[in-house]
Order: structure tokens, then C-alpha cells, then sequence
């Protein structure tokens, strides 16, 4: 058994409390006392999407007494696949706002601190010292690398998950007691080979395995039972239903947890591209080119589900997985190799990998070109499907 994460006064239990909690406090392992600690606990979960919204509901059931939520995304269609704390009644409303909705019906005792903000290093030390532990359920480097940062800085416990297609992982950082999430990842990969649930799909069941298990981390880590995930990492495979454990170590030259508290700065963590292939072409400049007829191809290579939102007027929709299988398969595409290519997806990012991966296959750098920032920038005409 591992010592409680607070070790503040704990909070009677109510009548209402003792009955609602009754399958907790019948374990000889957790009791009354256990039930106390949670309720005297508070955990700080950043995100309310796939991880977050079974963590936020799990939390809230479970009798933690006070959670706070860092998101500042509003509910969307797309979200309903795997977002769990949310739904149609809700869509165009803060996910804060669903969630907590929705949490306080399972336990109307649980307090709810609503930050209605996206973490940054503005707001991250404040908001991070105010509770026990920590829940990363965010999809992205620059936000997991400062949560990080600021957990090893405060002393406090993350609880780390990610997920990706049929794949999860799970790990608790805590730099006083093993690795930071740093000691495994030091630097954020380049943006094309970091893609997230967006561009590479995910089996909507998987975020809700990680984020319980997030919670039972968290849970843990307030009453003292068990052994958290700290030094080891979860990893599971949803298609064959594994689950491998792994031993991490501390690094002792990690640039953060290698440093005293005070002295460690944080500071944004910006994706870059690697070697770039091929050129750039901004949205003005394509416009001009498809309004003289230029003798081009527009290639779209987001997802089936991203064209519905629309394309490029004359563009071919191909895949990003499906244009890189063909050319594993066969080594090369329908695609001339002597015309223009202009490569288009959501940001950039992508499209800037398929262009590596079609000059590798014999098309000429000089005639391939990436839209710069992708149909993020694009405000010219747009043909829907």
C-alpha cells in the first residue's frame, strides 16, 4: 500500500455518502477510511474528451471531493463516438459544462471547479498547484510536455494515457518517485510522424479502457491502496486484448526531472516539420494557378469522413493510408509524374509526409508542392460531397 496523496483532515461521511459508498467501504482494502481520503482528495483533469469524459464520470462516482476541468473545446458531432460524457442535447455547448452536468447527477456532493481556459504556461502552475494529482487526457505533445514540466516542478503525481486506433497506454510520472514523462520522450517528434485520433482514427472503446484506468490510477493515488503505474507503462492492444506491462527508468540527464524544482523553466513546446520535401505554395498563390488553369492536380489526402466538410473545387481525394498502401503494394500511383502536384490536407502535415513518401517513389521534389497550412488557410472555393 503506497501513502495517501493528502494527508489532510478527513471529511466525515454523511448518511447519504455511507449508503451511496456502500460497495467501497465493504472492502476490507479500502473501507471507511479509504472513502474518507477520496473525499478529502481533488484530482485536476486537463481535457474532457475521449480520456477525460469516462475519467470525469468514473472520478465523480467514485466520491472524489473536489475535481477540477481544464477544457475550453465546445461538444461536437465528431465527439460522440467516444466522448462518453457527452451527447446530442449538448452539442454546441463547453464540454466543461457537460461534463459537469453529468457528473454532478452521479454524485451531487462532488465539487466542480470549471476552467473554461486551455492550459498554457501562463496558467499551468497555478491551476496544477491547486490539487492533488493530475490527469493528462490530452492529444497532443505541447500540452502533455507542459503538464509534465509543471507536475515535475510542483511535485504533484500525472496520470498519463494515450490512445490511437486499436492501441493504449498507461503510466503514472512522478519525479520524486521514478521517471517524468520526459525520461521516455525528451523531444516531441516531428508533426507528420505524430499523427493524432483526427488523422488516424480511433476505436471509440479505447479511450474509455485508458480513461478508467486513469481513474483507478488517480484513486489510488488519494486513498493509498495498492501500487500506482509509477516506473512501469500499460501497454494494450485492443485487437488481440493484451495488456504488456514495462519497466521505465529514470534518466538521469533528463532535461526536466534532472533539475531542482526552481530551476526548471517552462516553456512552450512548438512541432516542427523535418527536412522539408518538395516547395510551398500558400492559398493565394493556388488560387491564382487554378483560376489561370494551370496545368496542376490538386491531391487530397485527408480522411473519407474530413471531404464530407468539403474539398478543393477539381481536387482528387486520395487518401493519405490509402496512397501510401498503394505505394508500398506496387511502388507507384495513377498520379502523373509530369505534371504539378499539389498535396492538400487539414494543416500541412500530412500532405508534407505523402510528398516524402512519393519522392522516395521516383516523383520529381520540383513538381510537388504542399499547401501551406492545409484546408486550414484555404478560403478560396470548396466543392461538398
Amino acid at each position: 500500500m503506497n501513502a495517501p496523496v493528502s494527508m489532510g483532515m478527513m471529511p466525515e461521511l454523511s448518511d447519504q455518502e455511507l449508503r451511496r459508498f456502500g460497495r467501497h467501504l465493504i472492502m476490507p482494502e479500502f473501507g471507511i477510511e479509504g472513502q474518507r481520503a477520496l473525499k478529502a482528495g481533488s484530482v485536476l483533469l486537463i481535457g474532457l474528451g475521449g480520456l477525460g469524459s469516462p475519467a470525469s464520470l468514473y472520478l465523480a462516482a467514485a466520491g472524489i471531493g473536489r475535481i477540477g476541468l481544464v477544457d475550453a473545446d465546445v461538444v461536437e458531432e465528431t465527439n460522440l463516438q467516444r466522448q462518453i460524457a457527452h451527447g446530442y442535447k449538448v452539442l454546441g455547448t463547453l464540454k466543461n459544462a457537460s461534463a459537469e452536468a453529468r457528473m454532478l447527477d452521479l454524485n451531487p456532493d462532488v465539487v466542480i471547479e470549471r476552467h473554461d481556459v486551455r492550459l498554457s504556461i501562463d496558467n499551468a502552475l497555478d491551476l496544477i498547484s491547486q490539487y492533488d494529482v493530475v490527469i493528462d487526457g490530452t492529444d497532443n505533445f505541447p500540452t502533455r510536455y507542459l503538464v509534465n514540466d509543471t507536475c515535475v516542478k510542483l511535485g504533484k503525481p500525472n496520470v498519463f494515457g494515450g490512445v490511437l486506433r486499436f492501441d493504449g497506454q498507461l503510466s503514472v510520472f512522478d519525479a520524486r518517485h521514478g521517471p517524468c514523462y520526459r525520461c521516455m520522450f525528451p523531444e516531441a517528434p516531428p508533426v507528420e510522424f505524430a499523427p493524432n485520433c483526427a488523422e488516424a482514427g480511433v476505436l471509440g472503446v479505447m479511450p474509455g479502457v485508458i480513461g478508467a484506468l486513469q481513474a483507478t490510477e488517480a484513486i489510488k493515488l488519494i486513498s493509498g491502496i495498492g501500487s500506482p503505474m509509477i516506473g512501469r507503462m500499460l501497454i494494450y492492444d485492443g485487437l488481440d486484448l493484451s495488456f504488456t506491462t514495462v519497466q521505465l527508468a529514470k534518466d538521469e540527464s533528463c532535461p526536466t526531472c534532472s533539475k531542482a524544482p526552481e530551476d526548471i523553466v517552462l516553456k512552450e513546446t512548438v512541432m516542427v516539420c523535418a527536412a522539408p520535401v518538395g516547395r510551398t505554395i500558400s492559398g493565394e498563390k493556388l488560387q491564382e494557378r487554378l483560376a489561370a488553369r494551370d496545368d496542376m492536380i490538386i491531391v487530397d489526402v485527408r480522411n473519407p469522413s474530413e471531404w464530407l466538410s468539403g474539398r478543393i473545387a477539381g481536387s482528387r481525394a486520395f487518401s493519405k493510408p490509402d496512397l501510401e498502401q498503394v505505394l508500398q503494394d506496387t511502388g507507384e500511383t495513377d498520379l502523373p509524374k509530369d505534371r504539378d502536384l499539389v498535396l492538400v490536407c487539414q494543416s500541412g502535415m500530412r500532405s508534407s509526409a505523402v510528398i516524402k513518401s512519393l519522392a522516395a517513389a521516383g516523383y520529381l521534389p520540383s513538381r510537388l508542392y504542399n499547401l501551406d497550412n492545409g484546408m486550414n488557410a484555404w478560403s478560396g472555393a470548396v466543392e461538398t460531397e
